[in-house]
């Protein structure tokens, strides 16, 4: 007997990846081995594999990623201060390399032919799931069922999974799309697809409440940095997993962190959400803290810039290539003084600054006084303004000499 060809499938157990398994068995005749990424997902991993196996699977990896998307994932992009529009803390987006990674490991192991998503046409994922197939292993095949099947809508995909049996997640009358992952929660769909909507929040949030019903008392949180990354929450050092999970609870029943956003996609429309990342917010915050102590002024302002095409190049799905290694590179030397801890307040949605320090602080007392100091002389700022300032002096004179000849 011939052994059929295999495809792996990069499978969560929701909606377009449930009915994609039979999908491909009925119009290729694969062997379909299923492969879920826990990067931290939480409950919706329970009874995978009963599912996985009852709607077609040969098998079903479960792969514990957690610790390695924190590590090399997430914080690289926490180091770089990389924000996708001013407002997007990229929690999908980083997500997917690390998973498609392992897809490809899985391919290679099995002897797949071919790697399988349920990333829709419309959307940024199937760029970044693909993109890593194509760096780490360009011989395989890719399919992408929304790209090429009869159905057209989440409604469709719903009727097709209950001609078949398949147990579903979602139902026609609340069919929010979800992505949660250890960093965030993104929703969207329903009224979301109109801008002019608030969000239904009570209904929507599923990390978080709202600031509206946060603690009246402020809570206070201490957080511990070396060379850029969060080694300790409140004294207490934690595995990265862990100390992300905690400050999601703390961050989440304060509020913080929930923000609705109109993104541009990379595939050239514009799409709106909702994103709950509350321990990242924390965490953004705090590190952009440090910096601001122990980053030298010329440096900091020159990473500000590389942090916007860093994070263009998360969003676009572009982990695997040189330049995003080497803006990590350039970050990781920027890093080598934030080392410290700052203290936060969180009340109510917002977090408030509430002391920092470090053994690399760049800031001098002595300098900034308002008071009596024996070691700045404030004649020098003569000169260094009347240098600094000659390009706009000689231009007004030149404008004058040219309006007196008129």
């Amino acid at each position: 007997m011939v052994e059929k060809e295999k495809v792996v499938l990069a499978y969560s157990g929701g909606l377009d990846t449930s009915i994609i398994i039979p999908w491909l068995k009925e119009n290729y005749d694969y062997e379909v081995i299923a492969v879920a990424a826990d990067v931290g997902q939480g409950e919706e991993l329970n009874s995978l594999h009963e599912k996985a196996i009852k709607t077609g699977a040969s098998k079903l990896y479960i792969e514990d990623l957690k610790d390695e998307f924190v590590t090399d994932y997430i914080y690289p992009t926490l180091k770089a201060g990389a924000v996708y529009e001013g407002k997007y803390l990229l929690g999908t987006s980083f997500a997917r390399p690390i998973i498609a990674k392992r897809l490809v490991e899985i391919a290679k192991k099995e002897g797949a032919v071919a790697i399988a998503h349920g990333c829709t046409g419309k959307g940024n994922d199937q760029v970044r799931f693909e993109l890593t197939i194509k760096a780490l292993a360009p011989e395989l095949k890719i399919i992408a069922p929304w790209r090429i099947w009869d159905i057209r809508s989440r409604e469709d995909a719903i009727d097709y999974a209950q001609e078949r049996n398949i147990p579903l997640p979602v139902t026609k009358k609340e069919n929010y799309s979800r992505d949660r992952n250890l960093w965030h929660l993104s929703h969207e769909g329903m009224e979301l697809e109109d801008p002019s909507c608030e969000p239904s929040y009570n209904n929507l949030l599923k990390l978080s409440v709202t600031p509206e019903m946060a603690p009246d008392k402020p809570t206070y949180v201490d957080i511990s940095f070396e060379k850029g990354v969060p080694v300790a929450l409140n004294g207490k050092k934690l595995p990265p997993a862990d100390l992300v999970m905690e400050l999601n609870k703390i961050g989440g029943a304060n509020g913080i962190g929930i923000i609705d956003i109109v993104e541009n996609r990379l595939v050239g429309m514009k799409s709106r959400g909702v994103y709950e990342t509350p321990g990242g917010t924390i965490l953004y915050a705090a590190h952009r803290e440090l910096e601001l102590l122990c980053i030298d002024r010329d440096t900091l302002h020159y990473k500000d810039i590389l942090s916007q095409r860093f994070a263009e190049l998360v969003y676009y799905g572009q982990w695997f290539t040189p330049l995003r290694e080497a803006l990590s590179a350039f970050v990781d030397v920027t890093q080598n003084n934030v080392t410290g801890d700052v203290k936060l307040k969180l009340y109510k949605g917002n977090i408030i600054p509430a002391g920092s320090t470090s053994p690399y602080s760049l800031f001098s007392e002595e300098l900034c006084t308002f008071g009596e100091d024996d070691v700045y002389d404030q004649k020098d700022a003569e000169g260094f303004i009347n240098l600094f300032g000659l390009p706009i002096k000689v231009q007004a004179m030149m404008e004058k000499k040219n309006k007196l000849k008129d």
